[in-house]
């Protein structure tokens, strides 16, 4: 019996130990919640209301944060996607550890890593179909943004730091010659050799015009209203990598903040997109992802990665994110929630309350106070969902 359990023993010790999950970070969790936040708080429509109160500079200034830039520049809205991107990259650490401490071969958790790809891309794509009557193929949505560029981001997820690094250089300078050297296809908001970016005439919508219509579709693509363009997921990938490099020094210098590289790093890239803007070299547009949009939103991403952590962790300020952790543990719940459940809380509200009570501060407040009861009940469905550990995940 000796002899049998003394190699046991010798191979335990030189087995090299699993990694162990870390705990929850709170601070990324509240981070995810405000971003979740901002976005179901669409539905207060500041826009509506600012037309209602003309030259009230509140009320405007509340609804230039709650739309998106017309096309260069940025709005607190527009930082919405690039930080739920973001934080794909910064949870990527910790998903990996957890899976390998619990048994996780890298083939089965590279197979999970596509099977999540597909269904944020189809998911995307249910959620852009909607009240449309047949599928609507469209690749520029946040899901299927991070689907596509997800498997990318799972691989590196494996390899060294430098290899990070160097992927993402060859992204962002790769991405920008291709569109450098693409001509210019016609006049728009930029001049000279920023025109390269402009909307609809540019390298992004071209590759639209010849892949969208390979989808079946009511009409032929020709151009997307917004701008927004299915290229946009390698840019985006770099926005997830440095998401990745945030959340390997968050891990690794658990529980302590590692405060000088977050600011360093968030000065850094807001500097450099907004050199690369100014200079005329890359102009910051967030509706089509430029390498310099990358830069400056990933390091506005940084910045406030640390400023949840220095509130949260550092100064122990916790109890006032409990509403923000409760959204930002069920992100995907909460993502379906704003798109599936508006219409019917709407109709709801005003069969069973009628309008007037939302008007009790004047009709111009109206849109906000009915959208207020709407964010309410979103944020109680999820705090039912939170209360019971039920967690939407993918």
């Amino acid at each position: 019996m000796q002899a049998a359990v003394q190699p046991a023993i010798i191979a335990a010790e030189a087995a090299p130990p699993r990694p162990q999950p870390a705990q929850r970070n709170i601070a990324v969790d509240a981070y995810r919640g405000w971003v979740m936040l901002l976005m179901m708080g669409e539905v207060l429509e500041f826009a509506r209301v600012a037309h209602a109160y003309p030259g009230n500079w509140f009320w405007s200034f509340l609804a230039f944060n709650q739309t998106h830039v017309a096309w260069a520049g940025c709005s607190l809205h527009d930082l919405i996607q690039p930080s739920f991107s973001f934080l794909v990259g910064v949870a990527l650490p910790y998903s990996i550890a957890s899976r390998i401490a619990k048994g996780g071969t890298f083939g089965r958790m590279f197979g999970h890593a596509l099977w999540r790809s597909l269904l944020l891309i189809a998911l995307g794509i249910f959620l852009r179909s909607m009240y449309s009557s047949q599928t609507y193929f469209t690749f520029e949505d946040t899901l299927t943004q991070i689907g596509l560029g997800y498997p990318f981001l799972f691989l590196l997820g494996f390899r060294p730091p430098r290899w990070q690094w160097i992927v993402l250089g060859v992204i962002l300078i790769g991405y920008w010659l291709a569109w450098a050297l693409y001509p210019v296809a016609g006049p728009g908001v930029f001049t000279g050799f920023a025109a390269h970016w402009n909307k609809n005439a540019n390298l992004g919508n071209a590759f639209d015009q010849w892949f969208l219509n390979l989808f079946p579709r009511k009409s032929p693509f020709v151009a997307n209203e917004g701008g927004y363009l299915t290229l946009s997921f390698i840019p985006t990938l770099g926005t997830m990598i440095l998401g990745l490099v945030a959340g390997r020094w968050l891990r690794e210098s658990a529980p302590r903040i590692p405060m000088k590289r977050l600011l360093i790093a968030g000065v850094i890239g807001i500097a450099a997109g907004l050199l690369l803007h100014f200079t005329g070299i890359c102009p910051v547009v967030k509706r089509i992802w430029t390498p310099s949009w990358t830069l400056a939103s990933g390091g506005a991403c940084f910045l406030l990665v640390a400023a949840f952590g220095w509130v949260i962790d550092i100064k122990g300020y916790r109890k006032w994110a409990f509403p923000l952790v409760v959204v930002g543990m069920n992100s995907i719940a909460a993502y379906l929630i704003a798109h599936l459940c508006d219409r019917f809380t709407y109709s709801s509200l005003h069969i069973h309350l009628g309008s007037r009570i939302f008007k009790v501060f004047g009709t111009g407040l109206e849109p906000f106070m009915i959208g207020s009861a709407v964010l309410l009940i979103y944020w109680l469905m999820l705090f039912w969902m939170y209360r019971r550990k039920i967690f939407l995940k993918i």
